[in-house]
């Protein structure tokens, strides 16, 4: 009856680990209950038939948890669960803004390098060219780069 016990601890703490390596990732309720099936199984083989059947069932665990995860890895269900898109979008934000070089805008923050403009009513992130600039100061666009708007104060 004690190899019963020992074999379903066992067998259970593997299952549940699979499904907290491939399923449900991150530490979960299976992964803790995986571990605490294996840790007792062996726990229990050592307590009750001994040291050498105790590292027997020892070596058998750590054998079923490598042959899982290799024969799980190798199976095409990994493959199935895999994300394969790709995502290639690019935003454009000057998409629709009529923006061109020496249009006058105003600057929403202060542009240290780097901040908010609006230009034609509508808001885009824009830098400097050079100096700071405060908000709600006068600018002009000096140059537009691959979507990125270099201004200078007006």
């Amino acid at each position: 009856m004690d190899i019963v016990i020992i074999a379903s601890l066992i067998i259970a703490g593997l299952i549940l680990f699979i499904i907290e390596v491939f399923l449900l990732p991150g530490i979960s309720i299976a992964g803790i209950v995986s571990a605490g099936c294996m840790l007792y199984g062996n726990y229990y083989a050592f307590d009750t038939l001994g040291t050498i059947p105790g590292c027997i069932t020892l070596a058998v665990s750590a054998l079923g948890v490598v042959a899982i995860t290799i024969w799980f890895m190798r199976s095409k269900t990994v493959d199935k669960l895999s994300l394969k898109k790709t995502i290639d979008y690019r935003p454009e934000p000057l998409k629709g803004l009529d923006l061109k070089v020496g249009d006058e805008g105003i600057a929403l923050t202060r542009l240290a390098l780097i901040g908010n403009a609006e230009f034609n009513g509508r808001i885009i992130e824009v830098r400097s060219s050079g100096d700071f600039i405060d908000e709600k100061s006068k600018i002009r666009v000096e140059r537009i780069l691959d979507g990125i708007v270099m201004v200078q104060k007006a």
